[in-house]
């Protein structure tokens, strides 16, 4: 399996790489073509089809606090949450696409999983056209802070050798957390029990509280507790170590042959937007990840800066689409397998 890392690692010798609910739109319609510069006259609309306070959002907002230092238009953050990232997803596709309506968070659960999971509303290739990629947010296992667990080793051991399940908490079901615990489990043997909660506040407070011995995150969602010895961090889930925290080993160092993409956080537009717009965004958004002041809040939230134009980012969302489907039916969760 090919993953992020590799990937961003080749994408780098022509890029920078830093480390660091629903309401209805207007039906998208084809906005006006235009070959020569383009610039926006009124704020923008970044879209972030997730509530406020998580990791996408904590992204919408470090951009809308660089974007005007090359932008002579504001750009604001809507939260439009549901469905998994459905409905805000949808309304951006639905929107006329005349450079003021975007998607953040794009290549996320709802894009990247969901469509193996269940039928959607919405092909994510058809409705939205890939713009850019800002980051990509790993899959972590962490533990209580009183934990008698040291490694993703004596989670296994301790399942094996008492016969219990170990209880772990998770974001959302199905969602990418979820789906690498699930991965995890079937690859070792180890028997979890995996509680999906509503979101990752009440998935993090589990795990703080030691309501579950374990509990899966992305990096920024846990750097708080972790910093404050509330949790400690046991392994993550990629091909190399994560940047933002660099002491955490991979699954594979603790001989667990498995990586995932985890959540990949990218800009997507609705389709039919002219090229001088898209040009437009892709080149202010390599501005805004170029900026010191931006990668050092990335770096603060534990969010790695990973830029890659749009040609690079529409052939990684593939790929990363492929490997999820992959993943999706060798845990036997794709809906189509269901059917009989």
């Amino acid at each position: 399996m090919k993953r992020f890392l590799i990937f961003v690692l080749m994408a780098s010798l022509s890029l920078p790489l830093f480390a660091a609910g629903s309401q209805d739109a207007p039906k998208s319609e084809a906005a006006p073509a235009g070959s020569g510069e383009w610039s926006p006259t009124r704020a923008i609309d970044l879209v972030v089809p997730y509530a406020a306070g998580g990791s996408s959002d904590l992204l919408g907002r470090a951009i809308e606090k660089i974007w005007t230092k090359y932008s002579p238009q504001p750009m604001r953050v809507v939260d439009k949450p549901g469905g998994g990232g459905v409905t805000g997803s949808v309304f951006v596709s639905n929107s006329t696409p005349d450079g003021y309506t975007l998607c953040l968070a794009y290549g996320s659960g709802c894009d990247m999983s969901m469509p193996f999971l269940q039928q959607l509303e919405y092909d994510p290739f058809k409705a939205l056209d890939p713009l850019c990629l800002i980051s990509i947010h790993t899959v972590m296992v962490g533990v209580p802070a009183n934990s008698q667990f040291n490694s993703l080793a004596d989670i296994i051991a301790w399942t094996k050798s008492t016969g219990k399940p170990a209880t772990v908490a998770s974001s959302t079901a199905n969602g990418t957390v979820d789906l690498v615990l699930q991965a995890f489990a079937k690859r070792t043997g180890a028997n979890l029990t995996i509680i999906p909660t509503d979101g990752t506040g009440q998935s993090i407070t589990m795990l703080t509280s030691a309501q579950t011995m374990a509990g899966g995150a992305h990096p920024s969602d846990v750097l708080p507790q972790y910093k404050a010895k509330r949790i400690r961090l046991v392994g993550v889930a990629a091909d190399e170590r994560d940047t933002s925290m660099p002491e955490v080993p991979t699954f594979k160092e603790q001989g667990i042959d498995f990586s995932a993409y985890g959540s990949i956080k990218g800009v997507a537009v609705p389709k039919n937007m002219p090229e001088n717009i898209k040009n437009y965004y892709e080149s202010t958004f390599k501005k805004v990840c170029e900026d010191p002041e931006f990668v050092k809040i990335m770096t603060e939230m534990g969010q790695p800066v990973i830029y890659m134009n749009t040609p690079d980012f529409t052939r990684f969302f593939k790929q990363a689409s492929e490997e999820y489907k992959k993943l999706i039916e060798d845990l036997g969760l794709a809906y189509y397998q269901k059917k009989s």
